[in-house]
This record gives structure tokens, sequence and C-alpha cells, in this order.
């Protein structure tokens, strides 16, 4: 009975150092992919030619990242405005001075299914992993 034990914890433990690695790169990689979104989005919306992140560029963020493996219906996004202003209205840009934030949040599923079957703490399946950013328009009428 020991050695079955034995046998079954080594074999557990053995597993986890295989495979820590390889998910431990898929959130390093998906969590940079989300920064990276932000910042262009963040750049291009609050560029003197735009002032606001609507819709339609919205939805090539998400044409973008599911080409890199994102599930689309999952990915989350929040645009605001510092001033409490619509930041999604083509038709009154934010001023320039103004703050847009996005933030671009997906969940963590069972990337940590591992950890869990070992009894490490991790995030559940439904918390999200997230990457916020705020930049100052600088649209000019």
């Amino acid at each position: 009975m020991k050695q079955i034990l034995v046998f079954l914890l080594f074999s557990l433990m053995l597993v986890w150092l295989m495979f820590s690695p390889v998910y431990r790169h898929i959130l390093i990689l998906r969590q940079a992919m989300l920064q990276k979104e932000t910042d262009y989005l963040l750049e291009v919306g609050a560029s003197g030619a735009f002032g606001y992140i609507d819709e339609s560029m919205l939805e090539a963020s998400r044409e973008r990242l599911v080409q890199v493996g994102f599930n689309r219906s999952q990915l989350a996004y929040a645009v605001t405005a510092r001033s409490g202003l619509d930041a999604m209205d083509p038709d009154r840009p934010l001023p320039r001075g103004d703050g847009l934030r996005l933030v671009i949040t997906y969940p963590y599923g069972n990337l940590f299914g591992v950890d869990r079957l070992l009894g490490i703490s991790s995030p559940g399946s439904s918390d999200r992993m997230g990457a916020a950013g705020m930049k100052m328009s600088e649209y000019v009428p």
C-alpha cells in the first residue's frame, strides 16, 4: 500500500514538474498579448485623429487576438473616460487631456488544473486575467 501511495505521489510531482513551465509560459504569453493589444488600442484611440475607441476598433482587436489563440466570446472590453463622457462615441471624441481608459480581460479557464489537483491554491476557472491602460486623448476639434 505504501508503495502505491509513494508511486502516485511521485507520479503527480513528476507530471507537475514537467508541465508547470508549459502552462506558466502560456499564462505569460496571454498576459503579454492582452497588454500589447491594450497599448495598441490606446495609442490609436487616443491619437489626434480619433479621441475614442469605437466598436469597429474593438472588433478588429478581437480578430487579432483570435489569430493568436484567444476565444472571441470570452474576451471582455471596458472603455471609459476619466471625465465620465462616453469614450466610444465617434461623434463626440474626447477632448485633449481627457483620460481614455481601456481594460481587456480573459478567463484563466482550466490553465491551473494541475495545480488544483496537487492542492496548490490557484485562480479559479471563472477568475479573469486582464490588462489595463490609460492614455490622454490628443484629439483637438
